[in-house]
């Protein structure tokens, strides 16, 4: 009897402090919401010393820690909810510390990392200048990502019907991984940890099924990419996940910070993929406004430079692999996903992928 009632005390003392860190998640985020400026840059630069301890730690294995610790975490609560009802006894010290654990993530994600979400612009960093644009801008800059990537095409590995061979994923991680050093020369605002990117073995597929291609793991400061990203996409997809690691939490900016990374790198397949996405976000925001121009602009292209039959079959390729996990399970990570973008500020939810246009279009109007 004693035995249980102590185990009764921990419990509660598990929920007490579980709802406690659970509590703390929402007011962080109001004060952040309200007094992000004032708070701006000391947060980010504790966020990233942080998140630079627990990359460094990390580091020391080549696949996703957080992968293994949810994959046993999950694992455990199972075998002791089993245990406690096959012998009678109370769940409730299986269930608190299943609580327990997740509050603690939760509360490790907010307070350690997500309140990036408040902060500056990174065009701002980057003296960048970024407004509204003319359909006859987005054209230019569309049909400059499509030379760019056009160019590129012919340089990344292929198979002889001309797809795209598949790189060995752990070497592609390790240079997409340390990407952002270049850059970090010029912009202190990528200044950071650059180790490789972590390969997701468990919960890898189950991400895909969800509408995800990476993620990063804040409580541990690992970037995560499943193994089975189109191979035109993971190098890019790889310097997302890494330039989240860096602090930028906005998606827009991770986008064009991955683009960044991958038209600096001395990588073909890094430098390729990036210029791959830029004009894939161009054309898919100049095809909603005007198809017939997009269509023209992609025909006329591909009359003058034969790389960009090889850049839009590869975006074909890379749709059909996406195709492939749609369904229920996708609709619903999608709606969490969009969820969480807005909690943290992000107005136009996953929408806000698109948004990375405004920031190519500005980019390639101060390089032209």
């Amino acid at each position: 009897m004693d035995g249980e009632r102590d185990n009764s005390r921990r419990a509660k003392r598990r929920f007490v402090t579980s709802f406690a860190l659970l509590a703390g998640c929402p007011a962080l985020n109001a004060l952040f919401s309200r007094h992000g400026s004032a708070l701006f840059p000391a947060y980010r630069n504790l966020s990233r010393a942080w998140i630079a301890l627990l990359s460094s730690i990390a580091s020391v294995v080549p696949l996703a820690l957080w992968d293994w610790i949810v994959a046993v975490l999950v694992a455990g609560v199972i075998v002791s909810l089993v245990r406690s009802l096959r012998r009678r006894k109370s769940v409730l010290p299986a269930l608190s510390a299943l609580l327990l654990a997740i509050s603690c993530m939760a509360f490790a994600f907010v307070a350690g990392w997500a309140l990036n979400h408040f902060a500056p612009p990174l065009a701002n960093e980057l003296q960048l200048e970024v407004r509204e644009y003319s359909v006859d801008e987005l054209a230019d800059a569309t049909g400059a990502y499509l030379h760019e990537a056009a160019e590129l095409a012919d340089q990344v590995p292929r198979h002889d019907d001309g797809s795209l061979a598949r790189q060995d994923f752990f070497e592609l991680a390790r240079v997409a991984g340390a990407a952002y050093a270049p850059l970090a020369e010029r912009y202190p605002i990528f200044q950071g940890p650059t180790y490789s990117v972590k390969a997701l073995l468990i919960w890898g597929e189950p991400l895909l099924y969800s509408g995800h291609t990476g993620i990063f793991w804040a409580p541990t400061g690992e970037s995560c990419v499943p193994l089975n990203c189109p191979a035109a996409d993971a190098p890019y997809i790889m310097c997302h996940e890494a330039a989240h690691r860096l602090g930028l939490a906005s998606e827009q900016e991770a986008n064009f910070a991955a683009y960044l990374a991958c038209r600096e790198s001395s990588d073909a397949r890094l430098a390729y993929s990036g210029a791959l996405n830029a004009f894939g976000y161009c054309f898919n925001a100049l095809y909603r406004y005007d198809s017939e121009r997009a269509t023209a602009l992609l025909q006329e292209a591909a009359e003058e430079n034969a790389g960009v039959a090889f850049v839009w079959n590869d975006r074909i390729q890379a749709r059909e692999a996406y195709d492939a996990y749609e369904g229920t399970f996708e609709r619903v990570g999608t709606a969490v996903n969009d969820t969480y973008l807005k909690s943290f500020g992000e107005t136009e939810g996953v929408r806000s992928y698109g948004l990375v246009v405004d920031y190519l279009i500005a980019w390639q109007l101060s390089n032209s």
